[in-house]
């Protein structure tokens, strides 16, 4: 192995078991600073990417994720960081889809998402609060519940390959394929969406 490769940082143990956890506040404070400083908190955000009238949500976390798959790329071909250590949980489809759509349904008519709720109980949005109790109490019956449905969330296990794994492509390739199909996106959505 590559002696100079030490990310993942937790993984390599240059980092405890709590400096990660104190590492993951601190980049979800971060993250949470920026969709509040881009307007996502705010429940007519949300509403607006159901209506197909402001897409402001799709391209952040659009962007975000094309920001972490290059990161990881460029970080990874400089020879820093092990993406076999990069763990990706396995996919259920069916209760992914499943689970889609309770959820999908939940953000349509709150007009909020896990991450946007945290964010808008944080500059104090009642609506936001309410839909925070809404998503615990959620997640607590699930989890009450979990025996009785195991079967169905355990179905259609899909493996947790990398897109590159699966087209059987060179990671820059996928990469630069994402990309483009991200920027075409971008154009296509900013010359016909109408603002809320």
């Amino acid at each position: 192995m590559n002696t100079s490769i030490n990310f993942p940082l937790y993984a390599y143990g240059y980092i405890s078991d709590a400096m990660n956890l104190w590492w993951a506040l601190l980049i979800g404070v971060a993250f949470g600073f920026v969709l509040e400083r881009g307007g996502l908190g705010h429940a007519k955000k949300l509403v607006g990417q159901f209506l197909l009238k402001d897409f402001m949500v799709f391209k952040v976390m659009f962007t975000a994720i094309i920001t972490a798959m290059l990161g990881l790329f460029y970080l990874s071909y400089f020879g820093v960081m092990n993406l076999d250590l990069v763990v990706f949980p396995d996919n259920y489809l069916v209760a992914q889809l499943i689970g889609g759509l309770i959820l999908g349904t939940g953000f349509a008519m709150a007009g909020y998402c896990p991450g946007t709720t945290i964010v808008g109980m944080a500059t104090g949005k009642i609506d936001a609060l309410i839909c925070f109790v809404a998503l615990f109490l959620g997640t607590w019956v699930f989890m009450l519940a979990y025996d009785h449905v195991k079967g169905i969330y355990q179905l259609s296990q899909l493996t947790s390959e990398k897109l590159h794994e699966l087209w059987s492509f060179e990671y820059g390739t996928v990469s630069a394929i994402v990309v483009i199909v991200a920027l075409l996106i971008f154009y296509i959505l900013e010359k016909s969406t109408t603002k809320l």
